[in-house]
């Protein structure tokens, strides 16, 4: 019979639980950041160089920088609503009540949204279901083990088919974010372009690292 454990050794054991929580939510993170750039840099529209760029002295640089910063910040507003999800996910799996911690989302959501000026009901709730859909998924990872995002995934969701299944949740989920954007701000070729050119690198990019992940 195993000798009780001592207040010492329960918290070595709980400071190793939370530093290895900690790695696997570092490599949640970095993956969705990766991702989010990937996307942006495919969004973003790329006009092609004139002559003008290698004439005009600092235009290049300029050009260049304007890109950047656009990428930037394109990504920096994709990655948004999943970085809550995902730190709302440990918060919970560390024992914060999950209500209370998706209200404090909810919070965060509109304001986010109407700093973007594209504040409406509809675009709120599509948004906090897909945040929703999202906890669960990161918390299924963070469940997981695995030193890589890879290896948590397939740990996670054990099957291409169960994986897929998720995905295509998801992206009913994001199809409604996009729906609401339209009808906030009304339809538009620029806007029925950029969002196009999201969902086709988003479902490139998944299509992809569904092949590397379960073949």
């Amino acid at each position: 019979m195993k000798a009780p454990l001592t207040c010492k050794d329960q918290w070595c054991y709980e400071l190793e639980a939370e530093s290895h929580m900690r790695k696997k939510y570092n490599i949640i993170l970095s993956a969705e950041e990766s991702f989010a750039r990937i996307v942006a840099l495919g969004v973003m529209v790329k006009k092609p160089l004139t002559v003008w760029h290698y004439l005009i002295p600092g235009m290049f640089i300029l050009d260049f920088l304007t890109r950047t910063s656009e990428v930037n910040k394109y990504s920096k507003n994709f990655l948004f609503p999943r970085k809550l999800a995902i730190d709302a996910a440990l918060d919970i799996i560390n024992g914060e009540d999950r209500e209370k911690r998706i209200s404090r989302i909810g919070e965060e959501i509109e304001k986010w949204l109407r700093s973007l000026e594209l504040y409406s009901l509809d675009l709120y709730n599509s948004q906090m279901e897909e945040i929703n859909l999202l906890i669960e998924h990161y918390s299924a990872l963070l469940n997981a083990e695995g030193d890589s995002h890879n290896a948590l995934i397939k740990s996670a969701y054990n099957n291409q088919e169960n994986y897929e299944a998720f995905l295509y949740r998801l992206a009913s989920t994001e199809n409604n974010v996009d729906q609401a954007i339209v009808e906030k701000l009304g339809e538009s070729e620029l806007l029925s372009k950029r969002l196009l050119a999201e969902k086709q690198q988003v479902e490139k990019l998944r299509k992809k690292n569904v092949d590397i992940i379960f073949n």
